[in-house]
């Protein structure tokens, strides 16, 4: 998906470009969702390990501001795209100073949710935009969660539907896992990867026309 063009709306040429770090359908799904679309996805591939003891909400705010800053670079070489606004985030769960890993294996996601079965956890999503002119602006959102109680057969059939693999923690809260969420304080938005009232006040703040295809709508 990298580098992947999005046709622009009508009325889109008067409008500043905006680039969109990340390849996630999910994050990609919330801009829309709030009218905004993003006119290119350049996702860059970096190491997201954690440094030594470093903080979940450090480094979801390290690693958003670190695609950010990646894409620019991309962004800065496409005459199309030079002069737009870039938007990068990243989202870490945690229990207390522990990190959870981006579940690829079965094995890790089944760690994860025996780790999470009954107990309050955290999700940590940063938000880094980056203006034309070059200057940097972030937000971080931290939700608490508490999932109810698993039983074995309740992870092993998760486990089963695959939904698990590439997220944080080993669930995605949009999809099967929202019947294990017992009790949600904060921003639902944040947890599936992007807190839309956040980043819309941060497009919005920094001059970017965020409500102009909300006037089309029906």
């Amino acid at each position: 998906m990298e580098g992947a063009q999005y046709g622009a709306s009508e009325g889109a040429a008067w409008r500043p470009k905006l680039v969109l770090a990340s390849a996630s359908p999910r994050r990609l799904e919330l801009l829309q969702q709030i009218g905004v679309e993003p006119d290119a996805l350049l996702p860059c591939d970096l190491d997201e390990t954690p440094g030594k003891a470093e903080l979940p909400r450090s480094l979801a705010g390290r690693l958003a501001r670190e695609k950010a800053r990646a894409a620019a670079k991309i962004a800065a070489t496409r005459p199309e795209l030079a002069d737009g606004y870039i938007l990068g985030a990243d989202t870490v769960v945690s229990v207390g100073r522990r990190i959870l890993p981006k579940c690829e294996i079965v094995t890790e996601a089944a760690e994860c949710l025996r780790l999470l079965s009954g107990r309050a956890h955290r999700v940590h999503t940063a938000v880094c935009l980056i203006t034309p002119k070059g200057s940097e602006r972030h937000k971080l959102v931290e939700t608490r969660l508490r999932f109810k109680r698993l039983s074995s057969n309740e992870i092993e059939t998760y486990l089963g539907s695959g939904e698990w693999r590439g997220k944080a923690g080993g669930y995605a809260i949009q999809g099967l896992a929202g019947a294990f969420a017992l009790k949600l304080v904060g921003s639902y938005s944040s947890v599936v990867g992007l807190p839309l009232y956040e980043t819309m006040s941060l497009l919005v703040g920094e001059g970017y026309p965020a409500h102009a295809s909300w006037r089309d709508r029906i």
